[in-house]
């Protein structure tokens, strides 16, 4: 019976060493990432499949300690909310409390609001009348485009999301609310 050659195995060399350990980093990078993707699911999904939490009840609020949000020229009122309120759930709705005044600075309305980045909806939870909360009995989910009132668009606008999802951090949310406004002076 004839004998096969034998041939000599290439030796591992430095460069394939680095080129399995750069794959098994890729492959890791990619697993982690899938990993925080899947934690923020909630955040990305459709519509449809989406679910809100409980909303929390209406928050106390200061009208004095407003972040300043650019209205129109046009309008009537002056609109702000009140960093303390900002909230960020875990289904993705971003809280907080708007207050609006007359340009003369005298009386105000304030209302609690959510905005679900996703959809670009926003939802009033509460108004404030008469020095308390009165609860919306039925609050529903409605685009942006199609409220009355445009402050939440230009607050979304302004920063209030990272495009269709909520920043990381309330601080974040409120650096992007503050560095936006200065912009705009």
């Amino acid at each position: 019976m004839p004998t096969l050659p034998t041939i000599p195995l290439p030796r591992t060399t430095h460069s394939a060493f680095r080129a399995s350990r750069l794959g098994r980093g890729l492959a890791l990078s990619c697993l982690l990432g899938a990993l925080a993707a899947g934690a923020q699911a909630q955040v990305f999904q459709d519509k449809n499949d989406w679910k809100e939490d409980k909303a929390p009840p209406p928050p106390a609020f200061n009208p004095d300690k407003l972040i300043k949000v650019e209205m129109p020229f046009y309008s009537n009122l002056k609109f702000g909310i009140d960093p303390a309120t900002v909230r960020i759930t875990p289904d993705g709705v971003v809280s907080y409390v708007m207050v609006a005044t007359n340009r003369d600075g005298g009386a105000f309305n304030a209302y609690f609001d959510g905005i679900h980045c996703a959809t670009e909806e926003v939802k009033t939870y509460a108004r404030f009348v008469n020095g308390a909360w009165d609860p919306v009995s039925e609050p529903e989910w409605k685009h942006m485009d199609l409220l009355r009132s445009s402050y939440a668009k230009v607050l979304f606008n302004q920063g209030m999301c990272r495009e269709h999802a909520p920043w990381n951090s309330v601080k974040e949310t409120l650096d992007k609310l503050r560095s936006s406004v200065r912009e705009v002076e």
